[in-house]
């Protein structure tokens, strides 16, 4: 679970920014749709949406979890031992030449965890990890350069992983590749967490995913006998598309199957509104961008509540209807359907989800946050409670109207032809 996010110095974030879960004590603890993890007596929110301008640095806050997701799982096996850290510092100052800082507050297993790193383009200059197991701060490796200090709370191999790990490479990497117990829930959150920032929802990439999906008769649903695909299915069936079914078919041969190959296409069974027939197959390609949408998303959120893990999703509302995907908030909002604690991160710029067109509002006002660009470039977070808004504040008309900020400084536009002005 997700209690906060640090970063500073990557792409348009020059100066610090912190991106909290945890829940305003002046909204109040008892709402039924927060969180309650053991480890610490403040409540947490399950959902949490970014709003700003185009080009205002929401993608980047996501992107900086990637990154660091990335770094985390892959770090140690994958980047060229030669090629130093892929970091993207912000480029518009002299901070382009300054290392970057990533960092996460993490309740995991019943304790509490706050893991972060600081890189150069040469090297991890910096790593850390500081555990709350018992409510007691503990810390169990601190690491400057190729100096690493551990914690006599800190078991395991330490000394042999330090002498694995390379300089621009994580311990916690290197760790988690030898196995090291201690680590592992920590390396399994960023495993488990998934990034999507996929902005066209073109439905490229479906194919491959889904018929992956379909080879696994088992699933991420462990402890119980509904799998993975049956409950992407069931998302799809009460989502009012119409679709009833799945399969796969080898254009060589001509017969469903669930072997992986890119080639294969997709089609999807939708009802028939005879009673005699058994419903219509129809290819993926000829589904509505709002239905392709979906059958991107709806794969991920299944996994999320199968495993109580975080799903950040970049335009959330993109080809979807306001109900939908304020349908979608509110599931993890049920702690009935969400019972481990899955959480959802969004950009958005669907002002529905702020008012009650659309019924009692989605998000409480720790639930909102901002981004927006200064004059040099950099992107500033900040959430909605900082503005203290009234309770019966209209949230979406005073965003609209420019109250808290964050919306675009728009002048008159130009007329977009090719024709020549015309004689007057």
């Amino acid at each position: 679970m997700l209690l906060q996010l640090r970063v500073e110095n990557h792409r348009s974030i020059r100066d610090e920014v912190a991106l909290s879960l945890a829940a305003a004590p002046a909204l109040g603890t008892s709402d039924e749709r927060l969180l309650h993890p053991p480890a610490i007596p403040e409540p947490v929110l399950p959902t949490l949406a970014i709003y700003g301008a185009n080009a205002s640095g929401k993608t980047n806050v996501l992107h900086a979890l990637g990154f660091m997701q990335d770094a985390v799982l892959d770090s140690h096996r994958a980047w060229d031992p030669d090629g130093g850290c892929p970091v993207e510092p912000f480029a518009l100052s002299a901070r382009r030449n300054e290392p970057s800082l990533f960092e996460v507050d993490l309740i995991l297993d019943g304790g509490r965890y706050r893991y972060g790193f600081v890189c150069s383009r040469d090297r991890i200059e910096e790593e850390w990890l500081h555990a709350w197991p018992a409510g007691h701060k503990q810390t169990w490796f601190e690491r400057e350069g190729e100096t690493f200090e551990f914690g006599g709370k800190f078991g395991g191999a330490n000394e042999a992983i330090r002498k694995l790990t390379r300089a621009n490479s994580l311990f916690l990497s290197a760790a988690a590749q030898n196995n090291h117990a201690q680590l592992l829930p920590i390396f399994r959150w960023f495993r488990t967490t998934q990034v999507d920032l996929t902005r066209r929802r073109s439905g490229h990439h479906i194919p491959l995913f889904w018929a992956e999906l379909n080879s696994r008769q088992r699933s991420l649903f462990q402890g119980t006998e509904q799998d993975e695909r049956t409950a992407v299915l069931e998302l799809l069936r009460s989502s009012d598309t119409g679709i009833e079914d799945v399969k796969f078919e080898d254009p060589d041969r001509g017969s469903a199957t669930g072997r992986i190959s890119r080639t294969r296409r997709i089609f999807l069974k939708h009802k028939s509104a005879s009673v005699e027939e058994d419903g219509a197959w129809l290819p993926l390609e000829a589904e509505s961008s709002g239905t392709i949408a979906l059958m991107e998303l709806a794969p991920r959120l299944t996994r999320a509540f199968a495993l109580g893990s975080l799903l950040c999703v970049d335009e959330v509302e993109a080809s979807l209807h306001p109900m939908l995907a304020l349908s979608l908030l509110r599931l993890f909002h049920d702690r009935r359907r969400n019972p481990l604690g899955a959480q959802l991160v969004f950009t958005t710029h669907d002002t529905n989800l702020l008012g009650t067109t659309l019924g009692e509002p989605a998000l409480r006002r720790d639930q909102v946050w901002f981004t927006e660009k200064d004059q040099e470039g950099s992107t500033h977070l900040y959430p909605l409670t900082d503005f203290h808004p009234r309770k019966q504040e209209n949230l979406e008309r005073g965003y609209l109207q420019g109250r808290y900020g964050a919306i675009p400084f728009l002048g008159e536009l130009p007329v977009l032809t090719t024709d020549s002005p015309a004689a007057e």
